[in-house]
């Protein structure tokens, strides 16, 4: 199945173990997904220090009119050629919203499902985020609109293409994940630093 790519310019020079960064260590790349059973979308960043950069992303659109195994099988193997062909360091999921329609609900966490096993069948680590956190890191707002976190995630990332409203949400998880992972690792390493000094 095409997972729909569109590519950016990375502007990269070289592998991501070329360059050394004292936030992350060394370039990152993260897979974000906003996971849907009719709508998947995926987006690719780097993370270059406190510079983020846009590869590519895309939306996969699983056949509606095969059974429910086959559909999360179609989905499956475009996530995987995803990962294969943009090999990610780490992925980030947008968590599942509940809704009151429980079959809905229901479907959409067999989608994400798919979108976790993903990337962590790849070896990846996989992130977790509620839509409200996406919102708050990109905008500034948990209850953002969809058209202001597009218009941010175009500001973050020049030259993205947007393929749709779903690719544009997978970069804001993407986004997201590079902010608040970034945040985790200073954290860990001062907590190292001071178990170190003792």
């Amino acid at each position: 199945m095409d997972p729909g790519f569109r590519r950016g310019d990375t502007g990269q020079s070289g592998a991501a173990g070329d360059l050394f960064h004292p936030l992350w260590g060394a370039m990152m790349r993260l897979l974000g997904l906003d996971p849907g059973l009719r709508h998947t979308g995926w987006g690719v960043i780097d993370v270059d220090g406190s510079r983020l950069r846009y590869v590519a992303d895309g939306t996969i659109h699983p056949a509606t009119d095969c059974p429910m195994a086959e559909r999360l099988v179609e989905l499956h193997d475009a996530l995987a050629k995803v990962v294969a062909e943009f090999k990610p360091d780490e992925a980030a999921v947008e968590e599942t919203f509940v809704s009151q329609n429980a079959s809905s609900t229901l479907k959409l966490g067999l989608a994400r499902g798919v979108a976790l096993l993903v990337p962590a069948l790849a070896g990846l680590a996989v992130a977790e985020y509620p839509a409200n956190l996406i919102k708050k890191s990109i905008v500034g707002a948990g209850h953002a609109e969809k058209a202001q976190v597009q218009m941010m995630v175009r500001h973050l990332l020049p030259g993205c293409l947007l393929q749709s409203a779903d690719a544009a949400d997978a970069l804001a998880v993407a986004i997201c994940h590079a902010h608040h992972a970034a945040t985790r690792r200073v954290w860990s390493a001062a907590v190292g630093s001071t178990q170190a000094a003792r």
